[in-house]
């Protein structure tokens, strides 16, 4: 059976890339991974509405637990399919500085932009062949330091890390890992990380890709192989200059423009 793994699948862009993936009419079954059990019901009836055929296996875990990674782990092993695609779009950000976060914020922040990436990741390869394919969100954050957005700037350079490396690991096996990092992508993001103490931190967010064009620029990327996918010229303008520009300027440059 040839499957598709989307997580983060109830919102956002972990939805529009179920419905980019399902369109594409290549799955025996699409499983949707996300805590809200409702939407996905929601996505999987319109899924399973508008295209005929295809399956839709809607999985209600919270992945900052690690008994909903062992659930999956044990459905994996039990139906032993063909992943075709992963696709590991949940995370949250919060804004403020160090004092503006709790440590439940803290520890599930890294929790699931970390340490559930990793372990769904290692949980699935084993079901994948020659031509897999895994997608893992990463962010424009992640290339270059931001005080008062800080923490999770620090899990999404953690992810491209362990993005690019992956896909070198794994090309023995044939299977790519692409790290898509957009910039700012119109979704329920921002109503989450305005949700804190400082939610005044950053308020410029121009300008704002959609969702639909930064997973269709995703896909056709990790088609060519490539391990990192990045919309848009100024998007590709903040990660040369977390290159090339020392990382003290570019943070004088960000408290002007956050």
């Amino acid at each position: 059976m040839k499957i598709a793994i989307v997580t983060g699948a109830s919102s956002g862009m972990g939805r529009e890339f179920a419905r980019e993936i399902a369109a594409a009419k290549h799955l025996d079954e699409l499983w949707l991974v996300a805590r809200r059990s409702e939407r996905l019901q929601m996505l999987k009836e319109e899924l399973e509405g508008r295209l005929s055929g295809l399956r839709v296996r809607p999985l209600a875990l919270d992945l900052t637990k690690g008994e909903s990674i062992d659930h999956l782990r044990g459905l994996l092993a039990k139906i032993k399919p063909h992943v075709k695609l992963l696709v590991n779009a949940s995370g949250f950000g919060k804004y403020g500085t160090y004092q503006d976060l709790t440590d439940q914020e803290i520890s599930q922040m890294i929790d699931l932009n970390c340490k559930s990436l990793v372990h769904i990741t290692y949980a699935v390869l084993p079901y994948m062949k020659k031509g897999g394919r895994v997608l893992i969100l990463g962010s424009a954050s992640a290339f270059q330091p931001l005080p008062e957005f800080n923490l999770y700037a620090s899990t999404k350079a953690f992810v491209v890390h362990f993005s690019r490396a992956l896909n070198v690991e794994l090309k023995s096996r044939r299977i790519s890992v692409t790290c898509v990092c957009p910039g700012y992508v119109r979704t329920e993001f921002f109503q989450v990380a305005q949700d804190t103490k400082n939610p005044s931190t950053c308020r410029n967010f121009k300008p704002m890709y959609e969702p639909e064009d930064v997973v269709r620029k995703a896909l056709s990327d990790s088609k060519k192989g490539r391990d990192l996918s990045v919309l848009g010229f100024d998007t590709k303008m903040k990660r040369l200059s977390g290159k090339l520009l020392p990382s003290k300027l570019v943070m004088q440059v960000w408290m002007k423009i956050k």
